[in-house]
């Protein structure tokens, strides 16, 4: 989904991508104890998909829902490790709740703010505001693949994956036009996330980075 140089310098990066989520913002996750061993470190989800929370949890982790129209796909989401497992849960969450904040034209979701830190919330409200203003929706589908997950030595957890955006869209809720994304490599994206465990167990993005082209599919 090719977008506007608008949305490319709200999201601090020269890709062509369309959903750069919260990158840029926070801070960088760049020091040592927060690489990916294998992980491409320059510049800049084949398991079935887990099901969304059906209700709030004792941290009060709210219900997000994604339309027929838009899927969003998480391909070996899992880990036997349950700490691990539940940065899993909540980094990919947080990625559901802004495309669903889009969808639902949500300059002010609570999900988004329940999964995102203070610097990271400025950052994806304006992602999303950018859609809100050209009275666009996501259409299609994205893939989110390879994730990658440690606890680094201060207790943040860091989690780098690749989202495939290049079989999504976007649609004029007023004209029903839809621009489609390019089938080109830079169109998947890592993305490169340092989380936070909050006191209610809820692990919250504080920085967040993008890689376009790094995941080379």
């Amino acid at each position: 989904m090719n977008r506007p140089a608008l949305l490319v310098a709200v999201a601090l990066t020269a890709s062509t991508g369309l959903l750069l989520t919260a990158c840029g913002s926070g801070g960088s996750t760049d020091s040592a104890s927060d690489k990916i061993k294998g992980a491409d470190s320059s510049g800049a989800k084949a398991s079935a998909s887990p099901s969304a929370p059906t209700s709030k949890d004792r941290a009060g982790r709210p219900r997000i829902t994604l339309p027929k129209e838009f899927q969003a796909n998480f391909e070996g989401w899992t880990n036997s490790d349950p700490k691990l497992q539940a940065i899993l849960d909540d980094g990919r969450e947080e990625l559901r709740s802004e495309y669903a904040a889009v969808i639902e034209a949500d300059l002010n979701s609570d999900a988004v703010a329940f999964y995102n830190s203070d610097a990271t919330l400025v950052t994806a409200h304006k992602w999303i505001k950018q859609f809100v203003d050209d009275d666009e929706s996501l259409i299609g589908s994205v893939t989110a693949f390879d994730p990658q997950v440690h606890i680094n030595d201060t207790g943040s957890g860091v989690l780098f994956y690749c989202v495939d955006e290049r079989k999504a869209s976007t649609k004029n809720r007023r004209t029903a036009k839809v621009t489609t994304t390019a089938n080109k490599p830079e169109n998947v994206i890592q993305y490169r996330n340092r989380l936070d465990k909050n006191p209610q167990g809820v692990w919250k993005t504080t920085s967040s980075t993008v890689a376009p082209g790094a995941c080379g599919r």
